[in-house]
């Protein structure tokens, strides 16, 4: 039997990079994943991911387009999971990554990152903490960043977002922990994804020595390292860690 055997996920982003990962992770694990995100197909291209559960696990899989700024979209992934039997874990995942000057953001920008950064995590997480409260409990996992730990320059509005998650994480976890639903975070640090392949370019570029200086795991985090702190935190052996930021950077932040 798997750690997450019986249980089902809504995973937002499920379908590329981290989020594509974690959904993989958790169905090795014997868990049913409702796949959320805007396309089914994943940004490096391949099979899609509930498609891949469906053929390499034995759990089960959907897909629901999902635009997470849409309040009603969110309620509507999480609503998709009853035909597993309901939402056990919920994973805030999807997420923009930009860089921005300062004096050059406007209000489109900053609304953007926020509604997807952080927005969609605070009612992702309420759809789903209000099925978890009726059916006895629940994990929800949200993605910040190592970003939402300290300040970078170029990345104010990106900073603020993901440092919000942290915080909202926390607050959640005060008020949803007597009900029986835990809530914690997850800070990846540098990781081998589209978003810093192609987004905001560090790998593959002349910076990328400079940043694996500055990780004593001199490498890049994978999808798989992340994925593999979510399982943890999704399964019974995190049961009394709450409110918590899990950082997964190789050191990096340690180091600083």
């Amino acid at each position: 039997m798997g750690a997450l055997n019986a249980k089902t996920a809504v995973v937002t982003g499920g379908a590329s990079g981290i989020g594509r990962s974690i959904s993989m992770a958790f169905a090795r694990e014997g868990c049913d994943v409702v796949v959320a995100d805007c396309q089914s197909e994943p940004r490096t291209g391949g099979t899609p991911t509930h498609q891949r559960i469906e053929a390499e696990t034995d759990s089960k899989a959907a897909f629901v387009e999902c635009d997470v700024g849409d309040i009603d979209q969110l309620w509507s992934a999480v609503d998709a999971a009853d035909e597993f039997g309901g939402v056990d874990v919920m994973v805030n995942n999807a997420g923009v990554f930009r860089e921005q000057n300062f004096f050059e953001v406007t209000e489109s920008d900053f609304d953007h990152t926020m509604d997807v950064n952080l927005k969609a995590v605070y009612f992702g997480a309420q759809a789903a903490a209000k099925k978890m409260v009726e059916d006895g409990g629940g994990d929800i996992i949200n993605i910040s960043s190592v970003s939402g730990l300290r300040g970078s320059p170029g990345f104010s509005v990106y900073d603020a977002s993901k440092g919000a998650v942290k915080l909202l994480t926390y607050s959640l976890a005060a008020e949803l922990g007597p009900q029986g639903v835990s809530v914690n975070a997850i800070h990846p640090g540098l990781t081998d994804t589209k978003m810093t392949t192609d987004d905001v370019p560090i790998l593959g570029t002349e910076s990328e020595e400079l940043f694996m200086q500055s990780i004593p795991a001199r490498r890049p985090g994978t999808p798989d390292d992340v994925a593999d702190a979510a399982v943890f935190l999704a399964s019974d052996r995190s049961d009394y860690v709450n409110g918590e930021s899990l950082v997964v950077d190789g050191g990096m932040s340690s180091s600083l």
